[in-house]
């Protein structure tokens, strides 16, 4: 997945936050506190921690969405087989990484790497920062699939349970293994990047976990996977049009073959919560636009190499640079999808619920009009070295 989708030059061009305090919820969540002790922090007896999480979390909401809406996600199994599960592949007519890659099997195999090689050379580093920094997003995919876990009313209960919810999971998961397998291969192929810093990068982002603010709740989480599998459909098309642009044809095959997938597991979290606006549109518009004060969050925030606490700011930049990921996407995301749930022409609403409908119609004019003002005081943007391609620098 990668991917990606807080609005990633907000960050970098410091646009202001739309952030509402987690404590404005009407439903008296429960909070887990989490240590902010830092890494080498030593705790109470002079124990060391044999792991800490390089960014923590000082809050969570969690369990917020009222106990009876589990019900609705129980109800919605026979639709979930009959109209999620259709958006899996059999596993025999997915393509694999093998397909597009050296075969060394094959008598050619080193000819066949020069050349992948050759091609790579070609290709500038801010390219590679942004590929690695979308490898490494992918590669996370086992804390996607945890915090799919964490929802209730369709997390998958056993670990191997029969429920649509947990099949799907389990079987997108598996889909979007390929991607992190596919890319990270052909980057070590490349001999362009220091395969040893990125290997530490996924090391310790799967080990901070990620924090999207869904509190449990499958309103939110599959809202949060909505934006995401566009935002990455959109990012790894663009990183196989330029590929194409640099003369990798091989390079943008992979970059496209990936976007499709994202683009169909889009299709299927937009459909979950397009049926959550037909049947229940005043829990699903408070939860959108609970989320969107919120800011859709990156899974990938909590980036980090050893070295650059800032990391994502700074992949997050070149990405905005080079127009893989930008503001723009961002903002054409929230407008998409507020015209492809209707949002404008939900009726029945609370107050509550109007509240939130008048929000999200304003909102993709509002962040334009934020976005539009940053790119009005952007500066000469500084160079950065990246652990990546060896501490080389790039423009961010």
């Amino acid at each position: 997945m990668a991917l990606n989708f807080s609005p990633m030059a907000f960050k970098s061009q410091k646009l202001p936050s739309h952030t509402l305090p987690p404590t404005a919820t009407l439903r008296s969540p429960k909070f887990c506190m989490v240590s902010t002790i830092p890494s080498g922090s030593k705790d109470v007896g002079n124990l060391k921690k044999p792991f800490a999480p390089p960014r923590e979390v000082p809050a969570q909401i969690t369990h917020s969405m009222p106990s009876h809406k589990v019900e609705i996600f129980k109800s919605l199994e026979g639709w979930a087989e009959n109209n999620l599960l259709t958006h899996l592949k059999p596993v025999e007519k997915c393509w694999q990484p093998a397909d597009f890659l050296p075969d060394p099997n094959s008598d050619g195999f080193y000819d066949q790497v020069n050349e992948l090689r050759e091609r790579a050379k070609e290709i500038p580093d801010d390219y590679f920062v942004v590929l690695v920094g979308d490898m490494i997003t992918e590669e996370a995919i086992s804390t996607y699939q945890t915090m799919l876990n964490t929802l209730d009313g369709t997390r998958d209960e056993t670990g191997a349970s029969l429920t649509p919810w947990a099949i799907w999971t389990r079987a997108w998961t598996a889909e979007e293994n390929r991607h992190g397998d596919l890319l990270n291969k052909y980057l070590y192929l490349s001999g362009r990047v220091d395969m040893r810093q990125i290997e530490k990068t996924i090391q310790y982002l799967i080990g901070s976990g990620m924090d999207p603010h869904t509190e449990n709740s499958p309103y939110r989480g599959f809202i949060y996977t909505s934006f995401q599998e566009r935002a990455t459909f959109i990012s790894h098309g663009n990183t196989g049009r330029l590929a194409k642009e640099y003369g990798d044809v091989n390079l943008a095959q992979i970059c496209g073959s990936i976007a499709s997938d994202e683009k169909r597991h889009e299709t299927a979290y937009t459909k979950i919560v397009e049926k959550l606006f037909e049947i229940d549109p005043n829990e699903t518009v408070c939860a959108l636009a609970d989320m969107m004060k919120k800011k859709i969050t990156m899974p990938a925030e909590f980036i980090y190499d050893g070295r650059d606490y800032n990391l994502f700011d700074h992949y997050s930049a070149v990405a905005q640079r080079i127009g893989v990921y930008t503001a723009k996407d961002y903002v054409d995301i929230v407008e998409y999808f507020v015209n492809r749930w209707k949002v404008e022409e939900l009726t029945g609403l609370s107050a509550e619920g109007r509240k939130a409908q008048d929000y999200m119609c304003g909102l993709p004019s509002r962040i334009r009009k934020l976005e539009e003002r940053a790119q009005e005081r952007a500066k000469e943007a500084p160079s950065m070295a990246f652990s990546w391609i060896f501490d080389r620098e790039v423009k961010l």
